[in-house]
């Protein structure tokens, strides 16, 4: 099981990331957790202890493995280096487990616009690819926000790509966004969550709006999640009805393999 998870920024896509691999951790099946977000926090958000959450470095910011493996300084654009690098050991080197879920931090690269070529965008690309065709039995990936990691194509082959969203026209705007561009890769496995949901009003405005995605399932909206934050717990375990709206969201996922 692959998947990708990406939304407006803001919006809960750390939550839910955090909280379906937990649920597969606890089911006992191998699960990898990337996170691809310039500021990193699905350690947090899965209580990661302080002194694993220490031995973890982005891997964009790597700079001497990065040129280690290109053959050119991160922050050069244009000569000569590697556009396939060796990627296969850095799962393993560079990421740390806990409770049964081994994170990866991958970290962003400010490309300065989708033709940008520079030693660092090939090191993520080609990790990515690899990440995807690994025999990790689930794959969560926590995207940065906005649709930019769409238009490089590097997850057009995932099992399926949630959408996260809030009950605002706003966020419904982003997902109509990745949505095409997910399309346009030829990616149709889509599905859409809402987050941060109060009331059945605010569900009945998410299913009525959908941008013709079907609906995973909602999130409560609980204060507890700040809570958790603050704490340094897993939401998973501190707030009870998220753990469980995941909980069937991951069995609904498994049975439309």
């Amino acid at each position: 099981m692959k998947l990708a998870i990406s939304g407006k920024g803001g919006v809960g896509k750390t939550t839910l990331a955090a909280l379906l691999a937990q649920v597969y951790a606890d089911q006992g099946r191998d699960v990898l957790a990337v996170d691809a977000d310039p500021s990193p926090c699905l350690a947090g958000a899965l209580g990661f202890p302080e002194e694993l959450r220490a031995k973890l470095s982005p891997i964009s910011e790597m700079d001497a493995l990065i040129e280690e493996r290109t053959g050119a300084k991160p922050g050069t654009v244009g000569g000569f280096f590697t556009l396939n690098p060796r990627v296969d050991d850095i799962p393993e080197r560079f990421s740390v487990t806990h409770r049964g879920v081994r994170l990866l931090e991958m970290g962003a690269v400010d490309l300065g616009g989708s033709g940008c070529i520079c030693p660092e965008s090939a090191m993520l690309k080609t990790l990515f690819t690899h990440l995807l065709f690994r025999d990790d039995e689930v794959l969560v990936l926590d995207m940065y926000a906005g649709v930019e990691h769409l238009g490089r194509a590097t997850v057009d082959f995932v099992d399926a790509m949630i959408v996260v969203v809030e009950p605002t026209k706003r966020s419904l705007g982003t997902a109509v966004q990745i949505r095409k561009l997910a399309h346009d890769i030829g990616l149709t496995r889509l599905w859409l969550v809402g987050n941060k949901v109060r009331n059945d009003d605010e569900a009945a405005f998410l299913r009525e709006n959908s941008p013709g995605l079907p609906l995973l399932g909602f999130l409560p909206a609980d204060m507890a999640v700040q809570e958790a934050d603050r704490l340094g717990i897993a939401v998973y375990d501190h707030v009870p009805a998220l753990r469980h709206a995941a909980e069937q969201m991951a069995a609904l996922l498994d049975s439309k393999r």
